[in-house]
């Protein structure tokens, strides 16, 4: 009796190998873009609502504000798109100019550190902050988020401008924990020292660069109209 030939497998060529794996790529890709597509309205929404939100807490005596970008000479004016770092003007309920609400980054220990903070007009310091992106180590960077001496720091931080408007009067820089002496300064955090240097700078950075400006141009902002019931 004769054995039964042996079974002979087809081999797969390259040439289907890499059909197969080019296939299987493209329907990956295909599906990450229909996910993408499906969701970017919903996180954008859901980003502009805790933005919104986020501007309210730290200027909470705002009833409407005004997105405002720099114009090509360098005024200010009512932005047309949401900026990556948006600047807010806050009005009170009568419509006069109350406050701005700045947003900044910087880099931190670990990773690039994004605060939105507030500044009032008639008092001229910063009233507010909040971390909105950080990535800081936990129970040590993440401190200045929760940190009450540190949170102190804005009941009133001093950014008065100099003399011509030009400029901060004086810089915004941590000092070390209990050695605040003056009202420009932060109460920094022992144990989280580079973290809280970095909010310094930052803040220091933000309202050099937006505080001359706002505070020139920012009462020629219109607030919103109210809208027609």
């Amino acid at each position: 009796m004769n054995a039964p030939a042996p079974i002979q497998q087809k081999r797969t060529s390259a040439w289907s190998m890499y059909r197969a794996i080019v296939g299987i790529g493209a329907f990956c890709a295909l599906l990450i873009v229909t996910v993408y597509e499906a969701t970017a309205e919903r996180i954008a929404d859901n980003k502009a609502r805790f933005l919104s939100n986020a501007v309210a807490e730290v200027l909470p005596a705002s009833r409407s504000t005004v997105e405002v970008t720099l114009n090509a000479d360098g005024s200010l004016v009512a932005a047309t798109e949401p900026a990556d770092l948006p600047v807010f003007l806050g009005y009170d309920e009568n419509g006069d100019l109350i406050g701005a609400v700045i947003t900044a980054q910087g880099m931190g220990y670990a990773d690039n550190i994004r605060v939105l903070y507030a500044y009032s007009f008639g008092r001229k310091v910063i009233v507010g902050f909040k971390v909105l992106e950080s990535k800081e180590t936990p129970g040590l960077g993440d401190k200045v988020e929760i940190e009450p001496h540190f949170l102190a720091n804005f009941e009133g931080l001093d950014a008065r401008l100099n003399e011509d408007g030009t400029a901060l009067a004086n810089a915004i820089v941590t000092v070390k924990q209990g050695e605040k002496t003056e009202p420009w300064q932060l109460d920094g955090i022992t144990g989280a020292t580079i973290t809280s240097d970095a909010i310094g700078a930052i803040l220091n950075q933000g309202s050099s660069a937006w505080l001359p400006v706002l505070e020139r141009d920012g009462r020629a902002i219109q607030p919103p109209q109210p809208t027609q019931e």
